[in-house]
C-alpha cells in the first residue's frame, strides 16, 4: 500500500507542476523543472520497485504450480487458482443422495465437490452446497466446484455452461471439464469454455478421459488456455505414469476418478496384501491408505460415496503419511489395468 501511495503522489506531483510551469518566470520555471525531474525520478523508482515486487511474487507462484501442499491439502493450478486435493465424487448418486453427500462432506471438512451434467444430480449438489452455507459450515469462496460438459452438448458449449450454472445455482464454476475426448467437435467445446473463462463464468478448465499424449496435444495445440487438470481413471493398478509425465510440461495436474477402483473393484484393492499390510501398520483402513497414496503420488482424489460414515472416514487421511518404502511398495502394484472401458 505504501508503494502505491508513493506512486500516486509522484505522478500527481509531476502532472501538477508541469501544468503550473507555464507562464512563470525563467527562474521559477527552472525550479519547477528541477522539482518535476525529482518527481519523475521518484515515479520511475517506485514503478521499478513495484515491478520487481510483482515479478518476485509471480515467480514464487509459478514455482508452486502443480506442487501438492499436504499440510494445507491444496495444489496451485496453472490457472492461478488453488484447488483442494481431496474431494467428494457424486457419480451414480441421485439428486437426494448428492445433496446429502455434499452437505455431509462440507460439514466434515471437504472443500472440493465433483459432479457432471450426465450424472443428473447438479441440482442436488447445488442444494447441498446451499444447505452447508446456510448452516455456517463454509462460505461459497471456500468451496471448489467441478462439473463436466457431456459430449452431446459439445456443439453448443455456451448453452451447456449456462445450463450447468443454472442447475447448480451458482454465479461461477471453479472448474469445468470436457467429459470425454471427441475429435469431431471437442476443440469447439473447449473454445466455448475458454470464452466462459474470459466472461467470468468459469475459473479453470480441463479435460477428462484423454489417455494418449497425442490426443491430449491435438486439443491443446488448437486452443489457447492449457488445461489446468486431466481427470482419468487412476488407482494403484493403473497409475497413469505416462500421461502424468506428459502433463508436467503443461503444469497440468492429474485427478483420479475411481481412486478406490470403483464399484465392483474396491474389494480387489482393499484386500490386496500390500495395501492391507500397510493399513495394519498405520491402524488405518485400506481405503485411507489408497487415498493417502494418491495425494503423496500427486493425484487429486475424489472418492464417491452416499454413506455418511465412509465420507468421514475418507477424509481422515491428513494425520499420517506413508514412508518412502511404503510409497515404493504402492508404486510396485502398477499393472496398467483399467477397470472401466470408457
Amino acid at each position: 500500500m505504501k508503494l502505491i501511495a508513493n506512486l500516486l503522489l509522484a505522478a500527481m506531483l509531476s502532472i501538477s507542476l508541469s501544468a503550473c510551469a507555464e507562464g512563470h518566470s525563467t527562474a521559477e520555471n527552472t525550479q519547477s523543472e528541477s522539482i518535476i525531474t525529482t518527481a519523475e525520478n521518484m515515479l520511475s523508482e517506485v514503478s521499478e520497485t513495484v515491478g520487481t515486487s510483482n515479478s518476485s511474487q509471480n515467480a514464487e507462484t509459478d514455482g508452486n504450480i502443480g506442487v501438492f501442499d499436504l499440510d494445507k491439502g491444496t495444489v496451485m493450478l496453472n490457472s492461478g487458482y488453488e484447488m483442494p486435493i481431496l474431494g467428494i465424487g457424486t457419480y451414480r448418486l441421485s439428486q437426494e443422495q448428492a445433496e446429502n453427500s455434499v452437505y455431509w462432506a462440507l460439514r466434515d471438512g471437504y472443500r472440493l465437490i465433483d459432479t457432471a451434467r450426465i450424472y443428473g444430480n447438479e441440482e442436488g449438489v447445488g442444494k447441498g452446497i446451499r444447505r452447508a452455507i446456510e448452516d455456517g459450515f463454509v462460505t461459497r469462496e471456500e468451496i471448489f466446484v467441478t462439473t463436466k460438459m457431456w459430449t452431446s452438448d459439445y456443439d453448443d458449449g455456451e448453452a451447456a455452461i449456462d445450463a450447468s450454472l443454472k442447475r447448480l445455482g451458482l454465479d461461477y464454476i471453479d472448474l469445468m471439464i470436457l467429459h470425454h475426448s471427441q475429435p469431431e467437435n471437442d476443440v469447439e467445446a473447449y473454445q466455448a469454455m475458454e470464452a466462459a473463462v474470459n466472461d467470468g463464468k468459469l475459473r479453470s478448465i480441463g479435460l477428462s478421459n484423454y489417455y494418449e499424449p497425442e490426443d491430449f496435444d491435438r486439443l491443446v495445440n488448437a486452443t489457447e488456455i492449457a488445461p489446468a487438470l486431466l481427470q482419468n481413471e487412476t488407482h494403484p493398478y493403473h497409475q497413469s505414469g505416462i500421461m502424468k509425465e506428459h502433463l508436467a510440461k503443461y503444469s497440468t495436474v492429474m485427478e483420479s476418478w475411481f481412486p478406490l477402483g470403483g464399484r465392483g473393484n474396491t474389494q480387489r484393492l482393499f484386500e490386496d496384501e500390500t495395501i492391507s499390510s500397510i493399513a495394519e501398520v498405520h491402524e488405518k483402513t485400506s481405503a485411507q491408505i489408497i487415498l493417502r497414496w494418491h495425494l503423496q503420488a500427486g493425484n487429486i482424489a475424489i472418492p464417491g460415496s452416499s454413506n455418511e460414515a465412509h465420507i468421514q472416514e475418507n477424509y481422515e487421511i491428513f494425520d499420517f503419511g506413508l514412508t518412502e518404502s511404503e510409497m515404493e511398495q504402492m508404486t510396485a502394484l502398477e499393472r496398467d489395468e483399467r477397470f472401466a472401458s470408457y
